[in-house]
């Protein structure tokens, strides 16, 4: 069920907004690893209310606390170690350096994360890139260190803006973490001035995702925002964008725009799934569809238990980190979270407690189940796996 709350939409300013879920005591941070069990299980906790704006078709967590976020070196949300991410990644950056000539020119990334991404536009076009992110670890820098590149851990200002004069400036899984997303987008449009040549490219995770695939447990703290493709085209228009692209990506887990400073026109049209009037249908069900599909696999998880399978998680992302606190005791048998990130491995997610380990983990482990997290991943690792020599059953959510 949905009820009308009085919150406005911090989009297109909306009052028709709708409850359709509350999740207590989940993690603030799904991408902040623990180096101890206890330090991880009595990790900072909050309350999610997903909220939804029948006008513009934005979610939002109306219970969000910003001041309960801090953005550290610990923080890693970084997905290049997954080669199927990487191809997704360089495809992405030749096709913007393709599009917009980004050859020798002045590129800035926010939210850069720990470089990667900025790292590709600089090789790939022989630009000059400036990367901004609170969580970039200046010792991994050198780990693969190419091109014209330099960091910052800080914050972008209209100071940067002015210094640099960026042509291209790109913010990817940013957006949601914002809880002023207008006014963000609005710095930004004045620190361009009347450049209309400069182009920004914005990707973030797909809300009808969420709404009408199930796509669940993607549901975290760090994202107070979940933007569908209208909601981000209204909140750059509104910012004083021209919307010159925008469509889904990545099997339709993320949705992206590409914007010029203008006067608030889009070029986009909307694909008849993308409108609000039909998301709309998707949501009137989703807290009963959501409570469901949990039950369901409270249920799997028993049923496993019962029959002497052990379970591991693949993937110590948000949607482990989410499945794992969500299933809470059910998941107590699961006791350790496959990853290929070298960096989360040996330490513990947050809420729950589990280990972190590398793929070569199972080859010793009584495991005889394997979860993967994000069904698009699921013939890469079901190749590791094999390659392996294992025989273990491997399903996803």
């Amino acid at each position: 069920m949905t009820s009308e709350t009085v919150s406005r939409c911090p989009v297109c300013d909306g009052t028709q907004v709708r409850d359709l879920l509350r999740i207590e005591q989940v993690p603030v941070y799904c991408n902040v690893l623990w180096p101890d069990q206890r330090q991880a299980c009595t990790a900072s906790r909050g309350a999610l209310v997903l909220s939804y704006c029948v006008a513009c078709a934005h979610l939002f967590n109306t219970a969000f606390d910003p001041h309960l976020t801090e953005y550290t070196p610990a923080y890693d949300n970084s997905l290049h170690y997954s080669e199927l991410f990487n191809q997704y990644a360089e495809q992405l950056a030749a096709r913007l350096v393709d599009r917009y000539a980004l050859r020798g020119k002045c590129v800035v990334e926010i939210g850069c994360g720990k470089g990667d991404f900025l790292r590709l536009l600089c090789t790939q076009g022989n630009n000059r890139g400036f990367g901004f992110d609170r969580s970039f670890e200046p010792e991994r820098e050198q780990e693969t260190l190419r091109g014209n590149v330099t960091f910052f851990q800080d914050f972008y200002t209209e100071e940067y803006a002015r210094r640099y004069q960026p042509d291209f400036v790109c913010f990817r899984h940013v957006l949601e973490h914002i809880q002023h997303s207008l006014d963000f987008l609005g710095t930004l449009r004045r620190s361009l001035g009347e450049r209309e040549d400069a182009i920004l490219y914005c990707e973030v995770p797909n809300a009808l995702f969420t709404l009408k695939d199930m796509g669940i447990w993607d549901l975290i703290y760090e994202h107070c925002a979940y933007f569908s493709l209208n909601s981000l085209i209204t909140a750059f228009n509104r910012a004083g964008f021209d919307v010159v692209a925008g469509d889904e990506s990545f099997g339709g887990q993320f949705i992206w725009v590409e914007a010029r400073p203008g006067i608030g026109r889009s070029e986009v049209t909307l694909a008849e799934q993308q409108t609000p009037e039909h998301i709309r249908q998707y949501v009137d069900a989703f807290a009963d569809q959501y409570q469901a599909n949990v039950q369901a696999w409270r249920e799997r998880l028993v049923n496993m238990a019962r029959e002497g399978r052990r379970a591991v998680v693949w993937g110590a992302g948000s949607k482990g980190v989410t499945f794992l606190n969500v299933l809470n005791d059910h998941a107590a048998g699961i006791r350790h979270v496959v990853d290929l990130n070298p960096h989360k491995q040996g330490r513990y997610v947050a809420g729950s407690g589990q280990q972190v380990v590398p793929p070569d983990f199972l080859c010793t482990s009584p495991a005889t189940d394997v979860i993967v997290m994000n069904p698009l991943y699921l013939d890469e690792i079901t190749a590791a796996v094999r390659a392996m020599g294992l025989d273990m059953r491997i399903s996803n959510v």
